[in-house]
């Protein structure tokens, strides 16, 4: 059964876990076996942990999970979690008579959002990230979950979004996984349609197409400034059977599908991330051509992961929400885009 999700690439689960309170939340991407992956950074301000471990020459060849996080550089702590719920079941680098986890990840800047940060010596995120990775399982949810619970764009509330397709004359499949919390828009200005609208199928975020000509007003430069305080986390995974360097190759591929869904993006203000995973289980007919291929699907792929998910993100219950056309502010979130422009709103 399709899901057009990350976990329709067989060996992968998703997990998630969250504090309305804080207003913040953690996901994590569980493999069912040692996987190749990559990143491939492009935002100004970037939170990262353990992505040294990804690069081509490094001795690790796989890795057992990725968190993504809120919380900033405090959120970084829930790859701990994560570790240790791997450590109990077994899973790790052997060395040894240990075995160590191998979990890179990344963060986003979710403090402002009005959720209480009061949280004492030690943030939540630990405890967080093992929630997240003993619930993950091959359906989750989108929007206000996990890592996009309290995250948002420059006029709507972000969330968390995902999506997957086949890549056309490969036998190979692509999914991608997405915490929007950017400092661009997802939508066309402060209308309803989508950035991502070309790309979409099967009217997964609205089927509203897209508004005609776009207008000028569209393109102007957010109002708000704050360096570090935005930042896209995203995943896309294929079955296909690559080397650390084609995965890559394949995460930098992606990345055009953030330019197509946000604007603007990769700016000196976002810490954009783009992880790629490869579970190794179809080789490559041309190591070149296919490759190009599932790049150029990542990017669609991606692209609509982040409009599903700015699409189903809801309203935090008990947080001030920012009135649709106020003056910006870091104090608290925008509305949602089912709010605005949903069948109740």
């Amino acid at each position: 059964m399709r899901r057009n999700s990350l976990t329709d690439i067989p060996g992968i689960r998703v997990g998630h876990a969250g504090d309305a309170r804080v207003a913040s939340g953690t996901t994590a991407i569980l493999f069912d076996a040692p996987v190749t992956a990559a990143v491939d950074v492009r935002g100004g301000g970037p939170g990262t942990r353990e992505t040294d471990l990804l690069d081509p020459e490094r001795t690790v060849a796989g890795i057992d999970a990725l968190i993504l996080s809120g919380g900033s550089a405090f959120g970084l702590d829930a790859a701990a979690g994560v570790v240790a719920w791997l450590a109990e079941n077994g899973r790790g680098f052997p060395i040894g008579g240990m075995r160590v986890p191998i979990v890179p990840g990344a963060i986003l800047f979710d403090l402002l959002n009005g959720g209480d940060k009061d949280w004492g010596r030690y943030p939540p995120y630990r405890e967080l990230g093992y929630a997240a990775a003993a619930a993950a399982a091959a359906d989750f949810a989108i929007g206000s979950v996990g890592a996009g619970t309290g995250a948002r764009t420059a006029n709507l509330k972000g969330g968390l979004g995902t999506a997957s397709a086949a890549v056309a004359g490969t036998g190979l499949s692509v999914g991608a996984l997405v915490a929007v919390n950017a400092f661009g828009r997802v939508t066309i200005g402060e209308g309803p349609h989508f950035w991502a609208a070309p790309f979409e199928r099967e009217a997964e975020f609205g089927g509203l197409g897209w508004p005609g000509q776009v207008p000028p007003a569209a393109l102007a430069f957010p109002a708000r400034a704050m360096p570090g305080a935005s930042t896209t986390l995203a995943v896309v995974a294929t079955d296909a059977v690559l080397t650390k360097a084609q995965a890559r190759r394949l995460a930098v591929a992606a990345q055009d599908g953030l330019a197509r869904a946000i604007h603007p993006v990769h700016t000196p203000l976002d810490g954009d991330v783009v992880f790629a995973a490869a579970t190794g289980r179809r080789p490559l007919a041309d190591p070149v051509i296919d490759l190009a291929r599932l790049g150029d699907a990542a990017a669609q792929v991606l692209a609509r992961a982040v409009a599903r998910g700015v699409h189903a993100a809801s309203a935090l219950p008990g947080l001030a929400t920012i009135p649709a056309g106020a003056a910006p502010s870091f104090l608290g979130l925008p509305p949602a885009w089912a709010d605005l422009f949903g069948k109740d709103a």
